[in-house]
């Protein structure tokens, strides 16, 4: 998009992402611990910390290449089905164990107290409960990228009673040395209660900002909110605003918009003043 814009990359406003957008700056985090660039990397001590935060036993947890390959390690060994709409990476097999994400991933709801998966994907929980995980029976699938804002870096996790499992669908040497490295300082960042209420209270004036424009949104618990806003992803981009088309969703009139900073959100609403007023370069 910068490109055909001719614009410089890091002009780009990407809300298309869902990252955490109180997170830490994890550039200063990692320049702290480059030195482990010239190591393999050993994941044991950042998976026993990584398990004592979420609160289960250090051998019921496997750390993965994100959270991308820890749906994926899931799948190859259980395979799976869902109900749409639902997250594209799950499996769409015609039966076998349920996956749900968690908050559901467009609507942005919580699980009910009486719904039940065999597969969670938690990857957005902790930023919309303050909570780590919410402890249920059955696999759970998680990102720390999405929670730290670190994509680069591509930490993800299973958490299971048997989760050797799903190890044995890893390549040797899953996460790199610097992500492992970085861990223990982002974790001792984690503001899990804080990013949640920054979030939410974020999310309120995100979903009045499309309100006031006329379009419909649904805002429940996720970080982004879904609109009903037919083309407006391509008139945004032309002002160089990324937000999720749903259209893999089944969902070709809706975009998917993740909850901003302060200046991202300032960003946004002259964005929508300009289509508004019908300034649409």
């Amino acid at each position: 998009m910068a490109a055909a814009l001719g614009v410089d990359p890091g002009s780009i406003l990407d809300l298309s992402q869902n990252l955490n957008p109180f997170a830490p700056d994890v550039g200063m985090v990692a320049a702290r611990h480059l030195e482990s660039l010239r190591r393999y990397p050993d994941p044991s001590d950042a998976a026993r910390m990584l398990a004592d935060a979420i609160g289960v036993e250090p051998k019921r947890l496997l750390l993965t290449n994100g959270g991308a390959a820890a749906v994926a390690a899931v799948a190859r060994e259980i395979g799976g089905q869902v109900r749409e709409p639902e997250f594209g990476l799950h499996p769409r097999g015609m039966d076998g164990p349920l996956w749900r994400s968690d908050p559901h991933n467009p609507s942005g709801v919580l699980a009910g107290v009486g719904e039940v998966a065999d597969v969670w994907d938690e990857a957005f929980y902790p930023l919309a409960t303050g909570r780590w995980s919410a402890g249920r029976p059955g696999v759970v699938v998680g990102s720390l990228t999405k929670l730290f804002a670190c994509p680069g870096l591509r930490l993800g996790y299973v958490v299971a009673d048997d989760v050797e499992r799903f190890a044995r669908h890893q390549p040797q040497w899953a996460v790199g040395s610097l992500g492992l490295a970085v861990l223990a300082e982002l974790l001792a960042y984690a503001d899990l209660t804080g990013w949640s209420r920054a979030i939410a209270a974020s999310r309120v004036e995100l979903a009045d900002l499309f309100r006031r424009g006329g379009w419909q949104v649904g805002a429940a618990d996720a970080p982004w909110v879904l609109v009903r806003a037919p083309g407006l992803r391509e008139r945004l981009a032309r002002q160089g605003v990324v937000v999720r088309d749903c259209t893999s969703f089944g969902m070709p009139d809706h975009v998917r918009v993740a909850v901003p900073d302060s200046a991202g959100l300032d960003r946004l609403e002259r964005a929508l003043s300009l289509l508004s007023n019908g300034s649409n370069p």
